[in-house]
């Protein structure tokens, strides 16, 4: 019986990676044939070598304004976040990992985030995010009961968090 249970635990976790895995699609970017991630991607994917290296330093450097949006974790948490960005945009590069530092320091949580990769035409991997109306990236979209209530787009206005305050306050 137990043998039957360790297979079965090895399977899952298998299965699990290879899933896992299997979500973070990467392609030759055309014009720097430099790999760029395509589709619905999970965080992990920004610690494969090829983009660790500016999403942990960028990550590492931010300092999140913590008087700011503590006080808005209530309301943060009431929204579902769709997170649009190019790999091979600097702006993405920058803010991604700041709005992560973000969302780590409220404990933010990882159920609630979509991640989606976009080539340079703004096109995902299966027409996923067509609807989304993406013209710039990154765009971080907040939903509240499946209501759009606003977006960052390409960088903020302010700063994330004042944006995000003002985003999320609105009912």
């Amino acid at each position: 019986m137990n043998n039957i249970k360790s297979k079965i635990i090895i399977l899952i976790t298998v299965l699990s990676s290879v899933l896992t895995f299997s979500q973070n699609k990467k392609i030759e970017d055309p014009r720097t044939k430099a790999p760029m991630l395509i589709g619905e991607i999970n965080r992990e994917a920004f610690q494969d070598s090829v983009f660790s290296w500016w999403f942990n330093s960028e990550y590492n450097m931010y300092e999140v304004d913590t008087n700011s949006v503590l006080e808005e974790k209530d309301n943060i948490e009431d929204c579902d976040l769709s997170i649009v960005l190019g790999t091979w945009c600097s702006d993405s590069r920058r803010e991604v990992p700041r709005l992560f530092k973000i969302l780590d320091y409220l404990n933010y949580p990882a159920d609630k985030i979509k991640i989606y990769a976009v080539d340079r035409d703004k096109k995902g991997l299966n027409g996923e995010i067509d609807s989304l109306k993406i013209e710039r990236v990154p765009t971080f979209i907040f939903n509240r009961d499946n209501e759009e209530t606003g977006r960052i787009i390409e960088s903020p206005i302010k700063t994330i968090e004042r944006d995000i305050i003002k985003i999320v306050r609105k009912k």
